[in-house]
């Protein structure tokens, strides 16, 4: 049922999406200013983030100081708060994302290794396309997939109009959105030959996960990313995004496929995914999805640290 439908029936004019309407409202006039201005907005929204959300920022604080336990008290405080700054950007790039083609984003952006994935995917077997929660994920995957269409994984919205209003946007971008819990469905796409983005760096629970170093702390790691490209036989391209506030610029990198993956051991495979992810959140830590608890499944007898 689409948002058309709904609105038509009257479920989405209901007083408790109200302030859902204001703010979409509101992020669409954002949507058309350049995007200097719109950057602005996004740091703005992050500030005001950052002094409000307190049990985000706690999230975002202990990620942080785990990952680098080296720096002082003043350096984790601004890095913190360049992340929440980041994210109030990432949240106008993905409104962007939802309501406007990729050719109308009105800002540079440089991609790299796109001749990578072309050949993986002149092997005819699907891609695995890696990748990891960097901020500008929507923004720049939205690019991306207008030079080279590939599907993409997502988590369901609890709030139905925002789930609507996401699902639209996807669609304007992206052959298919798969659920993030339909595994089927994404080896099915590779075995027709389709490029599906796969993020591999949250925390899925103990179930279907192993624990492997990230950042020198044993993080609960997906072994599903090597049993998929062993299934399907595809090639796995690694996928990282940048926004550079100081020349306007984005950079889109992606990798030549990862030789000898998968291997015969799972662990192995984990080490190397969680290598790559590592170096990638190091080149700009702050442009990290540190919102989430990507330590709160923990060895037997350890605690979490939220």
């Amino acid at each position: 049922m689409t948002i058309y439908t709904r609105l038509a029936q009257g479920e989405f004019l209901k007083p408790r999406y109200w302030i859902v309407w204001l703010g979409i409202g509101l992020i669409r006039v954002v949507c058309v200013l350049p995007p200097g201005a719109r950057w602005l907005v996004g740091s703005f929204l992050g500030r005001v983030a950052y002094y409000l959300a307190h049990r985000r920022r706690h999230i975002v604080t202990v990620n942080i100081r785990l990952c680098f336990p080296r720096l002082s008290d003043a350096e984790l405080t601004q890095l913190v708060k360049d992340n929440f700054r980041s994210s109030g950007i990432s949240l106008v790039e993905t409104a962007l994302a939802w309501f406007r083609q990729a050719d109308k984003f009105q800002s540079p952006i440089d991609i790299y290794g796109l001749e990578h994935l072309k050949e993986a995917q002149a092997q005819g077997k699907g891609v695995i396309l890696l990748g990891m929660h960097l901020s500008s994920l929507d923004f720049c995957g939205a690019v991306l997939a207008s030079h080279l269409p590939f599907d993409i994984m997502y988590r369901r919205n609890k709030n139905k109009l925002l789930e609507a209003v996401m699902t639209r946007g996807r669609r304007r971008h992206f052959p298919l959105a798969i659920e993030r819990s339909d595994v089927r469905q994404v080896i099915k796409r590779l075995r027709q030959g389709h490029i599906v983005w796969y993020g591999a760096d949250q925390d899925y629970g103990r179930k279907h996960s192993i624990f492997v170093p990230l950042f020198d702390i044993p993080a609960a790691t997906i072994t599903a990313t090597s049993r998929i490209a062993k299934i399907t036989r595809s090639p796995v391209v690694f996928f990282s995004h940048y926004r550079h506030l100081d020349s306007g610029h984005y950079a889109i990198h992606l990798r030549p496929s990862l030789d000898n993956f998968p291997s015969k051991d799972q662990y192995a495979d984990c080490v190397r995914i969680n290598a790559l992810i590592e170096e990638a959140i190091r080149v700009s830590p702050e442009q990290y999805w540190w919102l989430h608890r990507r330590f709160k499944t923990r060895p037997d007898g350890e605690p979490r640290p939220y």
